[in-house]
């Protein structure tokens, strides 16, 4: 009796999480003016067809040449740039602070973590503005590079690292590898589950940017999906209703890569973070 009871609060937990989802999924198959009218629909519509290709292929937004593939690869861009570049700079800066035995070490490395207590609106009106100064506005570049420092990255490299058998070091150097070769040949290797872990963090950190994408982006054909969701509510000229069908398909849309990425990698990503005999 104990395991039913248990199985059950098991599914009440998945509906309560999957149910928006197939929610949202059923209503962006009916029209919008339907949508308006009734709210959210738990029946099949019958434009599912319709509304996901012209959300895929049809050009739109403001100038009309806009479209949901082109929205779905500024948002891979966004989120492979941000996970790779973070994964590069935090076991950059954790391999110095580790393994490069030099004064203040610590005291940088707590600076580095304490900018965890700051989150990203204190610190992205001087980006915005640096990146104006260097005329980066509308650019791949000016949307990844300003937030590729990652204390959280820096940590958990550094955690790892810190237990990685001195003996390792130790015969590197008597085979003659330099710090360089130590890093790429040894190093690397032996961080590839935590590498995995921190890029599916990185990547949906990336995937899901809101903020700083609609600072740093006035041009349409930079616009992410999460942006183009906004851009589709925000259409309410006259007796004109915004296309409801449309945001939810773009919303259902955004969610499969983060969740193909952490299905593919969920096994790498569980080793990542709890290994810790190494």
């Amino acid at each position: 009796m104990k395991k039913v009871f248990d199985h059950l609060i098991l599914l009440f937990g998945v509906f309560l999480m999957i149910g928006p989802i197939v929610v949202a999924f059923i209503t962006s198959t009916h029209e919008p003016t339907e949508i308006y009218s009734k709210g959210l629909m738990i029946t099949w519509g019958d434009h599912f067809y319709d509304t996901y290709h012209k959300v895929l292929l049809e050009s739109g937004g403001f100038t009309g040449k806009v479209t949901g593939l082109s929205e779905l690869r500024n948002s891979f861009i966004l989120g492979i740039g941000f996970a790779v570049g973070k994964i590069v700079l935090s076991m950059l800066a954790a391999y110095a602070i580790v393994y490069f035995r030099f004064r203040m070490g610590v005291i940088f490395f707590w600076m580095i973590f304490t900018t965890l207590l700051l989150p990203l609106e204190v610190r992205i009106l001087p980006s915005y503005a640096v990146m104006t100064k260097l005329g980066l506005v509308d650019t791949y570049t000016g949307l990844i590079v300003p937030l590729l420092a990652s204390a959280t990255g820096t940590f958990y490299f550094r955690q790892f690292f810190r237990s990685v058998p001195e003996e390792l070091l130790e015969a590197a150097r008597i085979d003659g590898a330099g710090p360089l070769k130590f890093f790429i040949d040894i190093l690397v290797p032996l961080s590839r589950n935590m590498i995995a872990a921190m890029f599916i963090v990185m990547f949906v950190y990336g995937w899901n940017q809101y903020l700083w994408p609609m600072l740093m982006t006035t041009d349409e054909s930079f616009f992410t999906l999460v942006r183009g969701i906004k851009q589709i509510l925000l259409v309410w000229v006259g007796s004109q209703i915004p296309d409801y069908n449309q945001a939810f398909a773009l919303a259902i849309l955004a969610m499969l890569p983060p969740v193909l990425i952490v299905v593919i990698f969920q096994s790498w990503f569980i080793k990542g973070l709890t290994e810790s005999d190494k």
